[in-house]
């Protein structure tokens, strides 16, 4: 597997949560800054099959990368076959998508890094974990994420549901983030006035959500940095 990697003096611009807002995703992508995607690009929004075609096409031009995100991962694994509940909003994706892009999109998302750290900003799609500073995301090839990988793509879960159905996650990782590093990551939509949302944590250390609801409502947001 080779993993496209960020140059090491490239302007970034960091984006968040897509999922299917092909519009916002132009806008985003007018940049000659190397892109970075914090992760679930595809689902709910109107055009998941263009927000991927443009991703990927990104990648092969050699300037933007994403990271996996939880609904990245089920489409892929819907497509090669595991055994994943077929959710609405993936089948919705799918039945957008041509054979090629479906081939594309299984072998691409299956390389994708579930976290990369770039000096003292860390990506990931869903929360954080000490390990990620020390090694680098392994290959996952779509298997069922574990321990650290499950962490990346899904944050920290609290176990209790919340009155969406959905499982609520408590934000304690900020807090284990060390002084002078940032953490760019997406997921929950934890902002309340359309902006990404900043969080600082006890030790010095700090998390940026970027998802403001693109594809459900929101806008899709981003950051560049350098």
């Amino acid at each position: 597997m080779t993993r496209i990697s960020i140059p090491p003096d490239a302007k970034l611009r960091v984006v968040g949560d897509v999922h299917g807002d092909a519009t916002g995703f132009a806008y985003a992508l007018a940049t000659d800054r190397f892109v970075i995607q914090l992760g679930d690009i595809v689902d709910h929004g109107p055009d998941s099959a263009a927000t991927l075609r443009m991703m990927f096409d990104r990648m092969e031009q050699g300037s933007g990368l994403f990271l996996l995100g939880n609904h990245d991962l089920k489409l892929a694994r819907t497509l090669a076959g595991e055994p994943v509940r077929a959710e609405p909003v993936v089948q919705a994706t799918i039945a957008q998508m041509d054979d090629a892009l479906k081939e594309r999109a299984v072998r691409l998302i299956s390389e994708a890094p579930a976290w990369l750290r770039h000096g003292a900003n860390l990506f990931v799609h869903g929360g954080f974990h000490t390990v990620m500073l020390q090694l680098e995301a392994p290959e996952h090839r779509l298997a069922r994420p574990q321990g650290p990988m499950a962490r990346a793509l899904y944050g920290e879960p609290t176990g209790r549901i919340q009155p969406d159905g959905y499982p609520e996650r408590s934000l304690r990782w900020v807090d284990r983030i060390p002084r002078g590093i940032t953490v760019y990551c997406g997921h929950d939509r934890r902002s309340t006035d359309g902006r990404p949302y900043v969080r600082r944590g006890v030790l010095g250390g700090k998390a940026v959500f970027l998802d403001t609801g693109a594809g459900k409502g929101g806008h899709l947001s981003w950051i560049d940095l350098g």
